[in-house]
């Protein structure tokens, strides 16, 4: 009997320690980063991680080395739940605070740009794992310096686009927003892709160099 019940006590532990696991692993399966206008991230492993062509992503795996970039759909804080802003400091937007990422918040003025309109435009996010949550997008303020750590306040204080559960085709969420006018040359789109309890806190961040004409 003795034996009985000590196999039964180690099955019970080790399925106690396999839906442990399981739960632990769960924030990770909603992975993405903006596919257009292109994020920082997803340019950089688009141009290849070991060999990057352009100078900032050269600068960027120099700094953070390669392997980050592979994981261009990672760039996540796993219990934001709502609190961006306290939770990243100033300076490490792009890299959601993550030193992993640390390469993504080089304050540049070369980081390969998306031009743009202002007005009616779709983002597509590239989804490599679907998950229920919203998404933000901001925009930088007219006087924007990509020369100078990207700062919170140099965002709007509110998002020019916000959605729950945006709708998905070809791998991508669509997300169908309008850009506020009044913008000229450089500037940046700094999204949040936040999943909502009690399915998970996790969020996810991405730095789009984009181009108004």
């Amino acid at each position: 009997m003795g034996i009985r019940r000590a196999a039964t006590a180690v099955v019970a532990m080790t399925g106690a320690l396999l839906a442990s696991t399981v739960l632990v692993a769960a924030p990770a399966m909603a992975h993405g980063s903006m596919g257009n206008p292109v994020s920082r991230i997803y340019q950089c492993f688009t141009e290849g991680p070991e060999n990057p062509r352009s100078a900032a992503c050269k600068a960027a795996v120099q700094v953070g080395q390669s392997w980050p970039i592979y994981d261009w759909d990672e760039v996540n804080q796993p219990n934001a739940n709502g609190n961006s802003r306290q939770i990243i400091p100033d300076g490490k937007l792009c890299s959601a605070g993550r030193d992993k990422y640390k390469g993504l918040d080089l304050p540049r003025a070369d980081w390969p740009a998306t031009t743009l309109p202002t007005g009616a435009y779709t983002f597509t996010y590239k989804a490599t794992a679907p998950h229920p949550g919203t998404f933000e997008l901001y925009v930088t303020k007219q006087g924007y310096d990509p020369t100078k750590p990207l700062k919170w306040s140099d965002l709007e204080a509110t998002p020019f686009y916000k959605q729950l559960n945006p709708p998905r085709a070809s791998g991508s969420y669509q997300l169908k927003a309008t850009i506020p006018s009044g913008r000229t040359g450089r500037h940046l789109i700094f999204s949040i892709w936040q999943r909502h309890k009690p399915d998970s806190g996790e969020a996810f961040y991405s730095c789009s160099d984009v181009l108004f004409n």
